[in-house]
């Protein structure tokens, strides 16, 4: 049986996508009052008349104390008039939208919130410079009731899925963690235990939606973190969720935005261009200290896909191949081994139209050269620092 092309038509749960490419959730910068804006909607509708089956709006946070940052959206009613025009505009070119909901965890700014950042356990936080709370049963319990809260407002607002966000250390993603995670109840020590929020919050979220759209999971497969979540747990985080029926796909990922965020980019360090977002004199501790955190990593087309496939070896639920996927003969692998989808994330920051162009000529290359200068550039709403003025 010939592998399907990446532009034909492909189910999601109950979604039909026009083709086989996802916009990755790649958090925009542009919500200052944690509301939708024209510019956050004009964000997504570029890649959608660029060509891609399905846009993913990052980062929807399911309570206020889980945003990375008071400027992030948070799912309430309030939202839900700016995310459904946000869905409407990106129907009307014809391509869907999916909604990233999450908790960011130890990964919030509990400075910038206001509010507590919660944990696994307890632990001084690097980003804000306070102490993180080790998360209660009843914050785990009203954050999995939350999630599915979210999902309901998300599918009231117009959505075709959801992406349950189990990666990157945020909340979900660190509970996984055997490094983050040093609790002994019920949340703690065994896999089984550890995997106990995730499997959870799936549920919920799918005993809150049924069929009515689709639900994906960003699942991390290892944390690039020695002593964090490795491949075969992760493995069989995946199984589970497969055989509870909660989730429609998932998206394969790596990395921890608390330790060592650039893990999942690989590419080139910005280091000096993190720095001056930033007063002195924490301008002054990036510049000499950032390298230590920002990691550089060689970049290469599918730089996941290795680790990808000992998931799609071990499981028949539908995967997404994320990580260096800018042409189209890795495209093309990624069919032919197996994988649903495939999700792209920087090089559509720098031409939105790359699925349309690659199309009509499949020997065409992206211009991006991974040198991931986008990425200081949330602060100021997320783009490409080498696009051309007008260019989209």
């Amino acid at each position: 049986m010939s592998a399907p092309d990446v532009f034909t038509p492909a189910r999601l749960g109950p979604l039909e996508l026009r083709n086989r490419i996802i916009k990755a959730a790649t958090f925009e910068g542009a919500t200052p009052d944690a509301l939708v804006t024209d510019e956050l909607i004009e964000y997504h509708l570029r890649p959608a008349r660029g060509g891609v089956g399905m846009t993913t709006l990052a980062y929807c946070a399911v309570v206020p104390e889980g945003r990375t940052d008071r400027h992030q959206i948070w799912m309430r009613p309030e939202a839900v008039p700016g995310l459904r025009r946000l869905t409407d505009a990106v129907h009307a070119e014809g391509a869907a939208v999916s909604a990233q909901l999450g908790h960011a965890g130890p990964v919030a700014n509990g400075a910038s919130n206001r509010l507590p950042a919660l944990a696994p356990t307890a632990m001084p936080s690097p980003l804000s410079l306070r102490m993180i709370k080790a998360a209660t049963t009843a914050d785990l319990e009203r954050i999995t009731a939350a999630h599915a809260d979210a999902a309901r407002t998300a599918a009231e607002a117009g959505f075709d899925a959801v992406e349950l966000h189990f990666g990157h250390n945020y909340l979900i993603s660190s509970f996984l963690s055997p490094k983050l995670n040093r609790r002994k109840d019920g949340y703690g020590g065994s896999l089984a235990n550890r995997a106990r929020l995730a499997l959870g919050v799936a549920r919920a979220v799918r005993d809150a939606v049924g069929d009515r759209i689709a639900i994906t999971a960003k699942l991390n497969m290892d944390d690039g973190v020695p002593g964090g979540f490795w491949l075969d747990e992760s493995i069989q985080v995946a199984q589970w969720l497969e055989a509870d029926g909660s989730v429609d796909a998932l998206e394969l990922t790596a990395g921890s935005s608390l330790l060592n965020p650039l893990y999942l980019f690989t590419g080139d360090a910005p280091v000096r261009e993190f720095a001056a977002q930033f007063p002195q004199p924490l301008r002054l501790g990036i510049r000499l200290a950032g390298g230590r955190f920002l990691r550089s990593y060689p970049y290469q087309e599918a730089f996941l896909l290795d680790r990808a496939r000992q998931f799609r070896a071990a499981l028949k639920l539908p995967l997404i191949l994320l990580g260096g996927i800018t042409r189209k003969e890795t495209m093309d692998l990624a069919m032919a081994e197996g994988f649903a989808f495939v999700a792209m994330a920087r090089a559509l920051l720098r031409e939105p139209d790359l699925p349309r162009r690659i199309q009509a000529d499949p020997a065409a290359r992206s211009l991006c050269v991974h040198c991931n200068k986008c990425m200081p550039t949330i602060y100021r709403g997320t783009h490409c620092v080498l696009a051309e003025p007008g260019r989209h």
